[in-house]
């Protein structure tokens, strides 16, 4: 029984820390970077900003959460294999693929600070590599709040510096670099899973 416990709070860290450190790899030089540096040039207030990416980031990843847990309800354990196997290796490649920015997003400064970082992050998400990826993730390791706290957090340790130190860093980011790091745990985690290594997570 502590056995089993033990094998069950392994995967479910496994689940945070690998969602975690996909996300942030992932969100450098993503869209929703590229907005944090663009809202934080133009409000110049942090904290609320930090606060809007955090909500928002959390509304939207629980959404993709709940929508990943749904999913593996709707098919066998070897068909999931499969689809979650083609998923993270076409993330990979997208992963590779650089994200344009439509200034659109950040004009809604008519809702005030907190309220335009909020919806303009949420709508950003909608869509986004980092939600496809928590979707995915979720159906993976069957642990929901470890899986979207993890990716949760990887949008902050990769938004926050944005937002703190703008420009400062923008251009000293090796965004191929990490990007191809990102790309390449996704597909490890691709082909691990065509290989059956989702047995382990009780596909």
């Amino acid at each position: 029984m502590v056995i089993g416990n033990l094998s069950g709070l392994g995967i479910k860290m496994e689940a945070f820390l690998v969602s975690t450190g996909i996300v942030a790899l992932a969100e450098i030089g993503d869209k929703t970077q590229l907005l944090a540096f663009i809202l934080a040039a133009k409000f110049r207030k942090p904290i609320p900003i930090v606060l809007g990416i955090l909500v928002a980031t959390i509304a939207n990843h629980a959404f993709a959460g709940a929508i990943g847990a749904w999913i593996t309800s709707l098919m066998t354990p070897e068909t999931m294999r499969w689809v979650l196997g083609a998923s993270f290796i076409a993330m990979a490649i997208w992963t590779l693929i650089p994200d344009k920015f439509d200034e659109d997003d950040a004009k809604l400064a008519r809702y005030g600070v907190f309220g335009t970082t909020l919806i303009a992050f949420f709508l950003a998400e909608m869509g986004d590599k980092t939600q496809v990826a928590t979707i995915a993730l979720v159906a993976q390791y069957h642990a929901f709040f470890y899986v979207v706290a993890g990716t949760t957090l990887g949008m902050m340790i990769a938004n926050i510096p944005a937002v703190l130190l703008g420009d400062k860093i923008a251009q000293r980011m090796p965004v191929r670099v990490v990007h191809a790091i990102a790309a390449a745990i996704f597909a490890i985690i691709g082909i691990a899973s065509l290989l059956g290594a989702g047995k382990n997570f009780g596909f």
